[in-house]
């Protein structure tokens, strides 16, 4: 700590995570970094972080650790969950896990943290990669007062606006409702832009009028133009996406709640993925739609 300021610990260096961590680097956090497959972060070597071996030595390292890891089992196994290694990882420090997971896995993490003589925050973000690059998410907090506190200005590189939303799971469970408006919006706007492009309009012309009007947007301005250009580079995947709709969807059935909207899209993304088309952007399920045409008569 030659500055006096203790470094800041972040674990996965996926589509979201490494902008994230860059953004912290650039703003002049000193870092600590892992990831699960080596050579990933080379921008950020150059901006003064180091890249450690494994997990446990980022949290020798640093009294708080994000983590950005692409699913709940995939952050189980970096913190080596359900053995003696996790106990030694989490005593006195907090970690906050900015992925989006379901409820009650982040209700459950909380508890064997704080039997560990840790601290948490759950603390996941809304906006995919391009925000991400611009520092422009929005953070969601929860978790005990004084540890959201802590949080906040952390993430004021990565994100433009942070909300407290109160106790473990309140920012999950907002997320996921986010993310329920996040789904139907772009599944709609997908099916809009297939309708216009079977009836022989100009794709072009459909997203001027779309962007001049009231319900433009900067998310439908940013897949609409995708859309047009028929670009399929990952902002937020497929198969993401997928994911994201089963804990949305999951959410639901257990508070018996209907989600009909949510459940065609779900639906639709599930075809995409099946059809081979996992690994591209979300406005890739255009494609699926596409796969529903009726054939044409001989």
């Amino acid at each position: 700590m030659e500055d006096g300021v203790a470094p800041l610990g972040f674990i996965g260096l996926g589509v979201m995570g490494e902008p994230m961590a860059l953004n912290l680097a650039r703003a002049g956090r000193r870092l600590l970094v892992w990831n699960r497959s080596p050579g990933k972060g080379q921008a950020l070597l150059a901006h003064g972080a180091q890249a450690l071996a494994t997990p446990a030595e980022v949290f020798a390292g640093a009294p708080v650790v994000i983590t950005m890891l692409a699913s709940e089992a995939a952050l189980d196994e970096a913190l080596q969950r359900g053995t003696p290694a996790f106990a030694a990882m989490l005593q006195g420090r907090l970690l906050v896990n900015m992925a989006t997971t379901s409820p009650a896995y982040s209700q459950g993490l909380q508890a064997d943290v704080r039997a560990a003589g840790g601290r948490f925050v759950e603390a996941p973000v809304s906006g995919s990669r391009k925000p991400a690059e611009a520092g422009q998410l929005v953070g969601l907090l929860a978790g005990d007062a004084a540890d959201v506190a802590q949080v906040q200005p952390l993430l004021a590189p990565v994100c433009k606006q942070v909300f407290a939303c109160g106790a473990v799971p309140s920012a999950l469970l907002m997320k996921l409702s986010v993310n329920l408006f996040l789904i139907t919006l772009v599944t709609g706007l997908c099916e809009s832009f297939h309708f216009a492009q079977q009836q022989g309009l100009d794709t072009e012309l459909l997203r001027q009028v779309l962007d001049a009007g009231p319900m433009a947007s900067a998310v439908s301005q940013m897949k609409l133009a995708k859309l047009v250009a028929q670009d399929f580079s990952v902002q937020a995947s497929i198969r993401d996406v997928l994911m994201n709709s089963q804990l949305v969807a999951a959410q639901a059935r257990a508070a018996q709640l209907p989600s009909p909207l949510l459940d065609q899209a779900h639906a639709l993304f599930q075809q995409a993925v099946d059809q081979g088309h996992g690994a591209l952007d979300m406005v890739a399920v255009v494609r699926a739609i596409a796969a529903l045409n009726p054939p044409k008569p001989a």
